[in-house]
């Protein structure tokens, strides 16, 4: 995986080269910021030691790591700083939330962190809040889901995103029941990679209905019994996940944030909104707002450059 991400970074620059060649002067360059270890949320300067982190793929092997690869390539043909924005191991959790159950096994802050915080800051605006004030529930629901308390502009719980917690998504498996879990992997003697790529990519909608595609299965639930069930099944996990986030918070929340890909369905929504009637305030932000975001991010971080994190591995 190492070498894809190497050879990537010259492909996609010479792609985006035709494009700065219009742009005279930057400000600043903002990237997508992928995993990294366990830190606090906001805008971080890309430096050395992000960048080994990022091309040496000290956390992972995801393609997000070229983000902040690619924005300080650019950043040097302008000479001005580049930065990253609420990466996805952003990590704010209150000391309960860390506690896993198992000694030596810790829960992780990963989490659509980068459209989480800005849908809650959208939301503080519409409902008149002041920034980082409100309490909210934020369910992002794409290929993966992320379902999060967030207190004061920080998320104090979530589900682990790619593995192991929460409803199962589009792809996901979420959370396993752990006999059926153990007897899986030692019936069936499946490798780490395998149990990985089964429960990240082979699993929900994928694993029941061979389908990643939200469309096509609403397009069949009033015709196949099967597909309902698994539909409703999804929703229903996604309910309590969202009503443990609202227990979470103490029941003192300002409203319920949807978004993410599948929110731009309005059956999905109804059906979330149907079950969640215990919320003062449903807001619905369809689709992704990683680039507001990134934008919002950066400006932020040129105009209050106190603000700005340093990064040590």
């Amino acid at each position: 995986m190492h070498k894809i991400v190497s050879e990537q970074v010259d492909c996609r620059y010479s792609l985006i080269t035709p494009f700065l060649s219009k742009i005279p002067q930057l400000d600043a360059v903002v990237g997508r910021g992928g995993p990294l270890k366990p830190l606090k949320s906001g805008i971080y300067k890309i430096n050395d030691e992000m960048l080994s982190d990022y091309i040496n793929q000290t956390y992972s092997n995801h393609a997000s790591n070229l983000g902040a690869i690619l924005a300080y390539k650019i950043s040097k043909l302008y000479s001005c700083p580049s930065y990253i924005i609420d990466p996805v191991t952003s990590d704010d959790f209150i000391p309960e939330a860390r506690i896993s159950g198992i000694p030596g096994i810790e829960r992780k802050s990963r989490s659509h962190t980068l459209n989480i915080k800005y849908c809650v800051y959208k939301a503080e605006q519409k409902l008149n809040l002041p920034n980082k004030s409100g309490n909210f529930v934020v369910s992002h629901l794409g290929s993966g889901f992320s379902i999060a308390s967030v207190k004061n502009g920080k998320i104090i719980d979530v589900n682990d995103a790619l593995l192991g917690m929460g409803p199962f998504s589009i792809e996901r498996a979420g959370a396993i029941p752990l006999q059926g879990l153990l007897d899986l992997v030692f019936n069936e003697k499946l490798t780490k990679s395998q149990l990985i790529e089964l429960f990240s990519k082979k699993s929900g909608l994928m694993g029941y209905l061979n389908t990643n595609d939200l469309r096509e299965v609403e397009k069949n639930i009033n015709l196949n019994p099967q597909v309902k069930l698994i539909y409703n099944a999804m929703i229903f996990q996604i309910c309590k996940e969202i009503g443990s986030a609202f227990a979470t918070l103490n029941g003192e929340v300002n409203g319920l944030i949807l978004t993410g890909g599948l929110c731009k369905s309005k059956l999905f929504t109804d059906y979330i909104k149907n079950k969640s009637k215990y919320f003062k305030n449903i807001i619905v932000y369809p689709g992704s707002f990683e680039l507001e975001a990134l934008a919002s991010g950066g400006l932020n971080a040129l105009n209050n450059p106190r603000k700005v994190k340093i990064y040590h591995s």
